[in-house]
């Protein structure tokens, strides 16, 4: 009964979205690229399968074949980016196939919902305790699960059958992506590593807007300031109306980089000058930071609606030609402001470094590892070992020694790697990937140095630079290329030291399991009121609350963890 009683409290959010996985194949996004093989790859041969004492086949090593095949089942949310060849689907594709074909797998989904439906769907499964062999999860619905005693300890299977190649990819960034699988000592889930630069925030603008105001790009958050007051007074978009915003806000407030600038870091765990560990959201730079965004409000620069529009909404403003200045990551050329250029070829966004309110260097937020999601099995799975073998698979076809990019992961301007379900990536792939096209665009390297993957991007770059037309390689170059690129700001970041990373690097504690949602919700609401203009003072009462609702007890958890590290 207890263990029922703990499937049925398991509500947390889902996970819904990777990083260049959701906008470009790279999300998300990620890791090495390149012509060269990374250290220790090699594919590993088909091995034959054995029988064990069940008469099951019992594939040995990381890419035995199942002999028979066997089946698995999975659960799947999918969205409208996904393309197909004629007669393919989600359960019906290359990956699929190459499951079957290369490791005696059968992937069988119990159900396949859109991106709408996805976190209720998933909710609604893990609550009913009726979950299917392996899915994908987020960290604290795989701290419930095992909790819950739902899931398998993988800490075996992990060490028998995940290549040599995997474990590398898995730990390029260090430990703490492994790590935060692990309860207790024990592997409880596989975690789909990315990179932890490519979170990194930029300032997108419209640099066309720019030029036609006479405006220099931002040094300081003063600057910021004026163009925000520049695009909302002054016309930018040519109609004589005064219907234009100064920077874009969503009602999730997506606005990291715009808080690094006044050396707050919401949502990660930071040093105090006692070297202890505080979360960033309740600390005092936040204040005038949230005092600004009020004063922005009251004087029209941002949009009266943020509070009820999520990001895509949000982003209709710059779809429209109503916006030119938001802040995010890497990707956002290919989404949401590609929509931008569809609708105005003369649109322009370029990505640029965040700034400071002061003479001290604004610091992107870096997480402490990125984890795209959690692959878990369920506990008395027959073959808990095929969904790494799968993860195998998917490195293989994506940076091993015989990978094949350009049909496991973009082919024919399909992002085919979107079909696997269970991914990792490596730590340095977009990076890489930028400056190997980089090098050819500059004429420093041949086009046959590129890989598929990397040569359809380059080709795509190439094809807009020479006709000015394609929306996706203006997005691509605006990520990839060699002229103010996204990746080259990153890039800056990290030779000038200007990326803070979070402190904790572990699984949910108990306390943050249970409170943090709420404590999330309240951050949401107090920050929303004094944004639209409730007194500053509102924010000394939320840290109040913060610390009475759970987040006082949450911090002494994570400093005990902290000073267990020492």
């Amino acid at each position: 009964m207890k263990r029922l009683a703990n499937v049925r409290a398991i509500t947390m959010l889902l996970l819904v979205a990777t990083l260049l996985v959701t906008a470009c194949s790279g999300n998300a996004d990620k890791g090495q690229s390149g012509n060269s093989t990374p250290s220790g790859s090699s594919v590993q041969p088909i091995e034959s399968a054995s029988t064990g004492e069940s008469g099951e086949a019992a594939a040995e090593g990381p890419f035995g074949k199942y002999d028979p095949p066997i089946e698995i089942t999975s659960v799947r949310v999918v969205d409208t980016s996904y393309k197909y060849a004629e007669g393919d689907d989600i359960s019906n594709n290359l990956w699929t196939r190459a499951y079957e074909q290369e490791l005696g797998i059968k992937l069988k989904y119990d159900w396949v919902v859109n991106s709408d439906q996805g976190a209720q769907k998933i909710n609604l499964t893990i609550a009913s305790g009726d979950i299917p062999e392996f899915m994908t999860v987020n960290v604290t619905q795989m701290k419930q699960l095992a909790e819950a005693d739902l899931i398998m300890d993988l800490t075996e299977v992990y060490e028998k059958y995940a290549s040599p190649f995997m474990k590398e990819l898995m730990t390029q960034d260090g430990p703490n992506g492994l790590d935060s699988a692990k309860i207790d000592g024990k592997l409880m889930a596989i975690p789909a590593v990315t990179a932890t630069i490519d979170n990194a925030a930029l300032i997108w603008l419209r640099t066309d807007w720019l030029k036609k105001l006479n405006l220099p790009a931002p040094q300081t958050m003063e600057d910021v300031f004026a163009i925000a007051e520049a695009f909302a007074r002054q016309d930018p978009d040519g109609n004589g109306k005064p219907d234009t915003v100064g920077m874009i806000v969503d009602k999730d407030l997506s606005l990291e980089g715009f808080f690094n600038g006044y050396h707050a870091y919401p949502g990660i765990w930071v040093k105090d000058a006692s070297g202890n560990l505080v979360y960033g959201d309740v600390q005092p730079e936040m204040k005038p930071a949230l005092l600004k965004l009020q004063e922005m409000y009251k004087a029209g620069l941002l949009d009266k609606e943020f509070g009820v529009k999520d990001l895509g909404k949000a982003s209709e403003l710059t779809t429209a030609g109503k916006a030119g200045l938001v802040y995010g990551p890497m990707y956002y050329s290919l989404w949401p402001l590609n929509s931008s250029k569809d609708n105005d070829k003369n649109a322009d966004w370029n990505p640029y470094p965040i700034v400071s309110i002061d003479d001290k260097p604004a610091l992107a937020r870096q997480l402490a590892f990125a984890v795209n999601n959690y692959l878990v099995v369920r506990k008395g799975t027959a073959h808990p070992e095929a969904g790494i073998k799968m993860v195998n698979l998917y490195a293989e076809k994506g940076w091993g020694k015989n990978a094949e990019p350009g049909v496991y992961f973009v082919n024919n301007g399909m992002e085919t790697f979107k079909y696997a379900p269970f991914t990792i990536w490596p730590y340095r792939k977009n990076m890489d990937q930028h400056l190997n096209i980089s090098k050819v665009l500059k004429g420093e390297a041949d086009v046959a140095t590129l890989n598929a993957e990397d040569k359809d991007v380059y080709d795509k770059i190439k094809s807009y630079r020479d006709t000015g037309e394609g929306t996706t390689g203006w997005g691509y170059d605006r990520v990839f290329g060699d002229n103010g690129s996204a990746y080259e700001v990153i890039n800056n970041y990290i030779a000038d030291n200007r990326l803070i990373r979070d402190e904790f690097a572990s699984v949910p504690t108990p306390t943050w399991v249970e409170k943090s949602g709420s404590l999330d919700k309240l951050k949401v609401e107090v920050f929303t009121r004094i944004i639209m203009g409730a007194p500053i003072e509102e924010f000394d009462a939320f840290v109040e609350n913060w610390n009475k609702l759970g987040g006082s007890k949450a911090t002494q958890e994570v400093n005990d963890w902290y000073n267990s590290q020492k």
